[in-house]
């Protein structure tokens, strides 16, 4: 029963660490496709479609406008090199109090993304989680905010966090997948990324959408559909998607770019939906 993101979404990013133009670039291009139009099916946007079926309890609609707010970078590691799941919150307030250009603080539809570069460890990434989300603290932050935290896994981890176009060992008989954009880790933030901000706009203060007892450790909307990226996918098995003409492999078209993002959960059908489904 709590509120879900019904206003204009507007994602700010802090860029932590040192990040190269290409792979700011495949983020940033992803993060305009969620609500672009005139794209070739299947599209970011028909993915987006699933998430906006979500109300609040009054039966507003997630917001089909997601903009690219401002950025930030923190090329200085301001925190350090391994963050805890709480420092994440005061980079976040370095990033809306700093002297010059400011993050705005936008508690009505923005949502902040905290980006750590390959040389940045956070509080159980590769272990038990790739990316993560919760709110804000007042008493670090000043206001509450919806924020998400993801790595690139590129040293770390690719096998876990950039899956499938890097493989675990333990997984016999199965071949990576070539990434769309060639960058195998930040095509996998990228999947990640569009988990996090599906759930911010679902769950926002861990008291909207989520299944399981306890808020805290919530299944959410995505967690539901891990790993699912097509028709049939369960389990290891991805599910069926799709293949360009250069060997990449992706399911969703952007508005210069194609990407590998996993499916998201439809409580109207109870089922994993994604936009290359085969029955669309």
């Amino acid at each position: 029963m709590g509120p879900v993101l019904t206003p204009n979404i507007t994602v700010h990013i802090i860029w932590y660490g040192v990040w190269h133009m290409p792979q700011k670039e495949i983020i940033r291009e992803f993060i305009r496709s969620i609500s672009a139009t005139n794209v070739k099916r299947p599209s970011v946007a028909g993915w987006w479609s699933t998430v906006r079926k979500y109300t609040d309890q009054t039966g507003g609609n997630i917001s089909g406008t997601v903009l690219l707010g401002k950025e930030r970078d923190d090329q200085l590691y301001s925190h350090g090199k391994s963050l805890t799941r709480l420092s994440v919150q005061s980079v976040i307030k370095a990033a809306v109090t700093a002297r010059s250009s400011p993050l705005p603080i936008n508690p009505s539809g923005g949502v902040y993304l905290v980006l750590t570069s390959e040389d940045v460890y956070v509080q159980d990434f590769c272990n038990d989680v790739c990316g993560f989300h919760y709110f804000t603290f007042p008493s670090i932050v000043g206001e509450t905010l919806p924020y998400a935290w993801i790595g690139n896994s590129a040293k770390l981890c690719p096998a876990v966090c950039a899956y499938p176009f890097a493989v675990p060992t333990y997984i016999p008989g199965i071949k990576p997948v070539k990434p769309p954009n060639g960058d195998i880790a930040v095509d996998g933030m990228v999947s990640v990324i569009a988990h996090e901000i599906a759930e911010m706009a679902s769950d926002p203060l861990a008291n909207a959408w989520y299944a399981g007892e306890d808020p805290s450790f919530p299944v959410e909307i995505a967690d539901l559909c891990e790993g699912i990226y097509g028709t049939g996918g369960g389990g290891s098995y991805t599910g069926q998607m799709l293949k360009a003409k250069d060997g990449a492999t992706y399911n969703m078209n952007g508005v210069r770019r194609r990407f590998l993002v996993q499916w998201v959960w439809n409580h109207l059908v109870s089922y994993c939906s994604g936009p290359n489904a085969l029955d669309q």
